[in-house]
């Protein structure tokens, strides 16, 4: 009986039965299919890398060689960028460097060569379409438009390579030869000309601003004695202005912030002017890419069918930072927009709602404004008044109780844009190679081994070596070191108050 156990059964027709033998091989095929899609998907990610690398590598040459144009003096006729009016002078030229700190004197950054009987030539800023992405030729000037750049902070969320004194506008933050605000500059110079382009800045940053603007002109660099906020500034340029041209439309840019798509971010607020005719303060709504908690938020509301400005539609109302579960439910609606803080007006207008909302902040700025061009006046009036205006920003102070008016209006925009608010932003805007972290400075002086993500900024001149970390933020100064996670990067401030508060203060 035993041995007939131990034979294989058998059916009553004396037939093999289907045993697992047959399980076995169907596990066998499917654990064979299973592997070869491992295999395509392997070889698939291989030719993936390998093409992000080539794409890399080509868009390195091909920026490096309009850039050659560009220090040559060279123009081909697919090169990318603006014309600008005739007689006006051309901003510096490219130049490479491997410092994020643009110190190199003014005498030292040569200019575009002009002629007064040719026009000459303005090309986008490298922080905004790389210069890749080429644009038709034309004038875009607006006439009785003016552009105001606040520059102010201190991008705590930076430091150390952010300081007081040398805030992030001031720094190239890609390493492309031009700080944040030279391409502010150098993006919206078509548009208003150099002229009726102003810088709001503290005294200690005018100095820096004026080397690396040299075609700034003097009358158009707004010093404000203290920070106040965004309304005490952008109100101080609108009095400002206003005295200087009762028709003046104003837009305030920060000087801090990147754009890519040049074009496309022109357009918006060639948009944005033709509303503000209209009497109304206008916003630029970004389209967002992710559930950021980082970004204030614009409700969309009714379109505003004004032929000139098709896109243009009211503010519904404007949403502070939400919490990430409130971020991606504004985002599956479609209907709201990152605030950027891209202010297009009137200047008479903003003035008005101020007196309306704000009045004795508006009192104030217009006593500054009326004596402005009078510098022993302005003076005078600056430390009488200045101190004592509120500080506040212009969203709250006018934007918000003017949309719940139906005052306020937005043109949504479809350009790329990022105020580069911390380390992990940062990082996100530079080239690397597959699986390393980004380089801000001398690749030469970072060594890395089984390292993913994060960024590095070589500052010290001195070797750093990095094993088995990732998504670290390390920060190396010649006075200070900086090391956190990119998860953590918005905290950094918290570390800036910690040294002031332990004396740390010439650091800051």
């Amino acid at each position: 009986m035993s041995a007939l156990f131990a034979s294989n059964p058998v059916l009553d027709n004396d037939q093999p039965a289907p045993v697992p033998a047959g399980i076995e091989g169907m596990f066998a095929q499917i654990l064979q299919a299973v592997q070869k899609s491992h295999s395509e998907i392997a070889e698939l990610k291989q030719e993936c890398t390998e093409l992000r690398l080539a794409n890399t590598s080509l868009e390195r040459q091909v920026r490096d060689g309009l850039q050659q144009n560009h220090a040559n003096g060279h123009r081909t006729h697919h090169s990318p960028g603006f014309m600008t009016p005739p007689g006006l002078p051309g901003s510096p030229q490219l130049r490479a460097t491997k410092s994020p700190f643009l110190t190199t004197p003014t005498s030292a950054i040569p200019t575009l060569s002009t002629s007064p009987t040719t026009s000459t030539v303005h090309h986008a800023s490298p922080l905004g379409d790389n210069c890749l992405v080429p644009v038709p030729n034309a004038v875009r000037e607006i006439p009785g438009f003016y552009v105001v750049i606040p520059a102010g902070g201190a991008g705590t969320r930076l430091w150390p390579l952010s300081r007081e004194n040398h805030p992030k506008f001031l720094l190239d933050l890609t390493l492309k030869g031009r700080s944040l605000i030279q391409a502010t500059w150098d993006r919206l110079l078509p548009l208003s000309a150099a002229s009726r382009t102003t810088i709001v800045a503290g005294p200690a940053h005018t100095k820096v601003i004026r080397e690396q603007l040299p075609d700034l002109l003097p009358d158009n660099l707004f010093c404000e004695p203290g920070p106040k906020d965004s309304m005490a500034a952008i109100g101080l340029a609108a009095a400002i202005l206003e005295k200087r041209d009762p028709e003046a439309v104003i837009g305030s840019f920060a000087a801090d912030h990147m754009i890519s798509g040049d074009d496309a971010f022109l357009s918006a607020v060639a948009e944005a002017v033709e509303v503000a005719r209209k009497d109304y303060l206008v916003t630029i709504g970004i389209a967002p890419s992710h559930p950021s908690t980082g970004f204030g938020y614009i409700r969309l509301g009714d379109k505003l069918h004004i032929s000139e400005a098709p896109n243009a539609r009211l503010v519904s109302s404007f949403k502070e930072k939400p919490d990430a579960r409130t971020a991606a439910s504004y985002i599956a609606t479609g209907k709201y927009r990152w605030n950027a803080g891209m202010f297009v007006t009137k200047a008479s207008f903003l003035m008005q709602l101020l007196r309306e909302y704000k009045p004795e902040l508006a009192e104030g700025l217009e006593r500054i404004g009326s004596v402005w061009d009078d510098e022993a006046a302005r003076q005078k009036a600056l430390n009488e008044v200045w101190p004592d205006l509120e500080k506040i920003p212009i969203d709250n102070a006018v934007a918000e109780p003017a949309a719940a008016e139906g005052r306020v209006a937005v043109v949504p925009a479809t350009f790329g844009w990022d105020d580069v608010g911390d380390f992990s932003s940062l990082a996100d805007l530079l080239p690397a190679e597959a699986s390393q972290p980004r380089i801000l400075g001398d690749a030469n002086l970072v060594l890395t081994e089984q390292v993913a993500g994060g960024i590095v900024v070589p500052g010290s001149g001195r070797l750093i070596t990095c094993l088995g970390v990732d998504d670290l933020v390390i920060v190396d100064m010649p006075d200070t070191l900086l090391v956190t996670t990119r998860a953590r990067s918005q905290e950094v401030k918290r570390l800036v108050k910690k040294c002031r508060e332990a004396g740390w203060k010439t650091l800051l």
